[in-house]
């Protein structure tokens, strides 16, 4: 951050503007708070003025230049506090909005480094360390175990279990035999792959997810124009007119220095103060208020965004579940001689030596059900298939369902139907080779997701979007529990970004909840991305606009009516500053505005505005917030 000049600048003016403002309100030498005050101009103003007189070569009258020549201006007639004010928050705006863009930068960079720098080439003479950036077409790369996938490609030999969540936002690793798609930078599990790279480094999925963060990101900055314009008319209008002031009595013959004092007495009251702070005060209470309940609103524009939401889509996985397997049935077949617990035990004993997901949610439930798990000895595990171990005497294996499904007993194949049907993931226990039952688990689905899905419903009108990649039967189960009823699984991140851009192109204001690298496309797209805060990787925190810091769902029905509750605050607030720079200008020109009336007024609006916002602080307005489920209009 400190890299930044933006920062370091704007850092060095408020040190000397707070330094300047105690000195002056200690009584302390004139000459040195003006000293420290003229400082904070050159630290704090001399980068928007440089930005301001280029634009201005350009034949545009900049915003920034409009602020400093105000400041300026309020300098000259002794106001020198103002100034140093106007100059402290333009330059904090400044170096905040470097910040976000270098933190996007980074983010990209380092989502690049998930694919691995080499990869293993396999050649007509044996094998080849090369750079991955340098494979081709058609080059047969060979994956170790606990490797990462240094290319997109096609399985041609082997098994393994690879976990792809980063693309693909699948809770559990997916089982890869010959034919199977693979992706550069996910994670090989037990087994040795051969794999035909199909795609250059270039143009791989983690290449395309950068490529269409960076895309989005831009795209989303085309909605301040209409803000530009604005600022750009104004500044066009108040410099022109504060000019024509001074000017036009001179040439009449008016005496020099009660016209520069109608001049700066206009610029100063005429300068967007009041409307900044109109509009500041109620949106920075609200994120200052939702980030004590646990939500980082990343900007006063992320707040305005968010007022306007009318749709909320979801990713699964992470999202509305925690992404942690969980055990929920323990099935012994008809015909087995053993229990549900001497199951559970006989599947914990094979799983505990094994890292893979799935067996540690089997060894977690063995412990929290008081399971006694037996020793065991002779392990193996094969990838794709399974694990297997000698317990008690007995060859035990724990493993997916074979392609004969359960075996040949038809109870064993519609157990496994049934869980699969229900969106859970079915494992056989196999003693001595017989299919002894079935235990079946499932993602965690987060903690207060239906009543957030509700609320949501509530407040906008339309039900939210699941957008997920994993698997159609677990989507509409999820679905199901949540309350949601628009469900689109199977989705790359290329497939999310589209069906963002087809809610949008309906009319609506979408905001997308999600925590992965494949996610990252989507909160960038979005008028408004959301990440989980603990779960989310390091591209969709700093992708997103916003950060559910707690992970907890029902936050964010909250924090949307917060977002809408500051929004009509700054409305009341804008009519209050627009109608004292009416009365304090139209006194000016018309008659003659005591500067230190003008001042006053000046300054007793930004109290007012900035008072009236900064109810938005107390705890009263979250938890009228988190109350609210009725639907209002955006």
């Amino acid at each position: 951050m400190w890299s930044l000049p933006e920062v370091r600048w704007a850092a060095a003016g408020t040190g000397l503007f707070l330094l300047g403002l105690l000195t002056h309100v200690t009584g302390g030498p004139d000459w040195l708070w003006w000293t420290l005050y003229l400082a904070c101009y050159a630290a704090g103003g001399w980068e928007p003025g440089w930005a301001g007189l280029q634009a201005l070569r350009q034949r545009k009258l900049d915003v920034d230049l409009l602020m400093v020549l105000a400041a300026v201006g309020a300098a000259s007639i002794g106001q020198v506090l103002d100034g140093a004010l106007l100059i402290v928050i333009f330059a904090t705006s400044g170096a905040l909005e470097a910040i976000a863009t270098k933190r996007t930068e980074d983010s990209v960079a380092s989502l690049l480094d998930l694919a691995p720098e080499t990869a293993t080439r396999l050649t007509a003479t044996g094998e080849e360390t090369v750079e991955a950036a340098d494979l081709r077409v058609g080059d047969i790369i060979l994956v170790r175990p606990g490797e990462r996938i240094g290319g997109d490609g096609e399985v041609v030999d082997g098994a393994s279990e690879v976990d792809q969540a980063t693309i693909t936002g699948e809770p559990l690793p997916v089982t890869k035999t010959a034919g199977a798609e693979v992706f550069a930078g996910t994670l090989n599990g037990t087994g040795a792959l051969r794999v035909r790279v199909t795609r250059p480094a270039a143009d791989t999925m983690v290449a395309r997810i950068a490529t269409m963060v960076t895309e989005a990101s831009a795209t989303k900055a085309k909605v301040q124009l209409f803000i530009e314009k604005v600022e750009q008319r104004y500044s066009v209008g108040m410099v022109a007119a504060t000019i024509a002031l001074f000017v036009i009595p001179l040439a009449f013959g008016a005496p020099f220095e009660p016209t520069l004092l109608r001049a700066m007495t206009f610029m100063i009251v005429a300068s967007p103060c009041a409307v900044v702070l109109a509009t500041m005060p109620p949106l920075l209470s609200a994120i200052a208020n939702a980030g004590r309940h646990g939500v980082l609103v990343k900007s006063a524009v992320v707040m305005e965004q968010l007022a306007t939401v009318t749709r909320v889509a979801f990713d699964k996985t992470g999202t509305l579940t925690t992404g942690i397997p969980q055990l929920t049935d323990v099935r012994p077949l008809r015909g087995a001689t053993i229990n549900a617990r001497d199951l559970l035990a006989l599947a914990a004993a094979v799983e505990k030596p094994s890292e893979h997901p799935l067996a540690r949610a089997i060894v977690a439930a063995a412990h929290d059900a008081g399971v006694p798990i037996p020793a065991a000895d002779a392990f193996t595990s094969t990838p794709g298939r399974g694990v297997a171990a000698r317990v008690n005497g007995h060859h035990i294996e724990v493993g997916r369902p074979t392609d004969s499904r359960a075996g040949h007993d038809d109870t064993a194949r519609a157990a496994v139907d049934e869980l699969e049907r229900t969106g859970r993931t079915a494992i056989v226990v196999r003693v001595d080779g017989v299919p002894a039952g079935l235990l079946g688990l499932t993602d965690q689905v987060r903690p207060g997701a239906a009543d957030t899905v509700a609320r949501l419903t509530a407040l906008t009108g339309t039900t939210p979007q699941l957008l997920t990649g994993d698997n159609p039967r677990a989507a509409a189960r999820l679905a199901a529990e949540v309350g949601i009823t628009d469900v689109r699984a199977g989705l790359l991140p290329r497939d999310k970004v589209g069906m963002v851009q087809e809610l949008q192109a309906r009319g609506g204001r979408v905001a997308v909840v999600g925590d992965g690298v494949n996610d990252a496309p989507g909160l960038a797209t979005a008028h408004v991305g959301i990440a989980m805060g603990r779960s989310g990787s390091d591209l969709a925190l700093d992708t997103a606009d916003a950060v559910i810091t707690r992970d907890e769902l029902t936050t964010l029905p909250a924090v949307i009516a917060l977002a809408r509750r500051a929004r009509r605050l700054v409305s009341a607030n804008l009519v209050i500053a627009g109608t004292f720079i009416a009365v304090l200008v139209t006194w000016d020109l018309a008659g003659t505005l005591p500067l230190p009336l003008g001042v006053a007024g000046h300054e007793g609006s930004t109290i007012i505005v900035g008072l009236n916002g900064l109810r938005l602080l107390r705890d009263a307005a979250w938890r009228r917030a988190a109350n609210q489920r009725q639907q209002r209009t955006p």
